[in-house]
């Protein structure tokens, strides 16, 4: 599914952008796996702040994110490299229907950037596409062992990566000629492109893989110090290098130019054969609330409460970019119909409109049911980092991140008592900073419904 990042129109805006003085082409932005378009919306407020038009930015919202074990044996939930690749031609395809046929610029994070590289070598791109911006995409493997996952798209000796990284052309180049090419690394924080095997189960081992894996051979090659593997694709940094490499000027700002008023929409999704999915989930409801920023509680009636229907899609929502928000994603089961599940997602305000706010609710662990409340503290666009960042939950140091390689992107809490009252959630890091207050619900109400909390950072 292709969402562009529609909303009211940015006369509305209270700092308006001008436009740049040349055209903008169209922008697709492809997520990594495992994950939604909703990890783009940043990076398109972003692009619009400096003048992008909306409707020339594209999130990708892939089915089954999830890849297969074995690229070539199928796999309940997840994805091959050629379901993915079949998703991106038909994106390109539909914007250039109405784009007068003229190239994209395709974005990738992560398993986004395999998935374009293998569209732009094998399925046409390298006709359609302009310019290819790859953060953090794994291009050498997260590991290379032909006796390890061999046929793991993710395996450097996979028959995949071997085929997308045999060299071409008189100069050997690692790119597919004819257009452009970016790509944006970490020098050393990325903990899919480390020499041992920690984050990737097999601590310890050696991954025959190097920091300078996301690098190619005919690309131009930037490197973002301390960066961690999401972050090269979604934080302000990254915007400007692609900015730049997309126009030719660095951008006016990297930070967000808030609209007076939003206008916001997306999908509810399921986890399905135990992963991730980006499916709909009819069937379940959304109710979403302002809140006040000091203590999460509810400011009046809810602001939106509908049963979500065949296509996944809880808005609109018109709001402001002053009120934090609570969505509520309430799962009910059985022949009654009895809610068993409820998801609470504490927002700070959003600063623009978005088509791509997707939720999925989330389910209590077995060992958490026995918590007077449980909450989770998540950096979707990024990952946790000591000493690098300060995560405070509560008050205190978050919990359960190591210190080194940023490589967790939530931490739990959970409390024995005081089940009802505000938990603050603080995250700073190189001049970023966010703040967030939820409520602790009980992790088990009397009317035998699981509540699970979550403080959701923009940033």
């Amino acid at each position: 599914m292709l969402a562009a990042c529609s909303g009211l129109p940015t006369s509305l805006a209270i700092a308006p952008a001008p436009a740049p003085a040349t055209p903008m082409p169209h922008i697709i932005f492809v997520h990594g796996n495992g994950d939604s378009a909703a990890l783009w919306s940043t990076t398109l407020w972003r692009f619009e702040s400096n003048g992008w038009p909306r409707e020339k930015l594209h999130a990708l919202q892939l089915i089954l994110p999830q890849a297969r074990s074995d690229d070539r044996v199928a796999q309940a939930g997840r994805s091959s490299t050629g379901d993915q690749m079949q998703q991106i031609t038909a994106a390109v395809d539909q914007v250039r229907r109405s784009n007068a046929g003229a190239p994209v610029v395709l974005m990738g994070n992560s398993r986004g950037g395999l998935s374009i590289r293998n569209y732009i070598q094998n399925g046409g791109g390298d006709k359609t596409v302009s310019h290819a911006v790859l953060g953090g995409t794994p291009n050498h493997g997260t590991w290379n062992d032909p006796a390890s996952l061999p046929g793991s798209e993710f395996n450097g000796a996979s028959p995949f990566l071997m085929a997308l990284n045999a060299p071409q052309g008189p100069a050997a180049l690692e790119v597919t000629p004819g257009l452009k090419w970016l790509t944006i690394r970490s020098d050393n924080n990325d903990k899919y492109a480390q020499p041992d095997g920690l984050w990737i189960g097999s601590k310890g081992k050696p991954t025959n893989v190097s920091f300078d894996s996301p690098a190619l051979k005919g690309a131009s090659n930037v490197v973002l110090p301390a960066r961690d593997h999401r972050e090269v694709s979604f934080h302000p940094e990254a915007f400007a290098a692609a900015f730049e490499f997309i126009t030719g000027f660095a951008p006016r700002v990297t930070g967000i130019t808030p609209e007076m008023n939003v206008t916001l929409n997306g999908q509810v999704t399921s986890i399905a054969a135990g992963v991730p999915t980006n499916q709909p989930m009819p069937g379940t409801r959304v109710k979403v609330f302002g809140v006040a920023a000091d203590s999460g509680a509810r400011q009046g009636p809810a602001l939106v409460d509908k049963l979500i229907g065949a296509d996944g899609q809880w808005g609109p929502l018109r709001t402001d970019s002053r009120t934090a928000l609570e969505f509520v994603v309430e799962v009910s089961t059985g022949a009654d119909n009895k809610i068993t599940e409820i998801t609470h997602i504490y927002r700070s305000p959003f600063l623009r409109s978005s088509d791509v706010v997707h939720l999925r609710p989330q389910r209590l662990a077995e060992t958490d049911r026995t918590a007077a409340s449980v909450l989770t503290f998540t950096r979707p666009r990024g990952y946790f980092g000591l000493p690098r960042d300060s995560v405070l939950l509560d008050g205190s140091t978050a919990p359960g991140i190591p210190p080194g390689v940023a490589g967790v992107a939530s931490s739990k809490l959970k409390l024995d008592s005081g089940a009802g009252r505000p938990v603050v959630a603080e995250y700073r890091s190189g001049g970023l900073s966010e703040r967030l207050v939820g409520v602790a619900w009980p992790a088990t109400d009397g009317a035998g419904a699981e509540h699970n909390v979550v403080l959701e950072l923009h940033l």
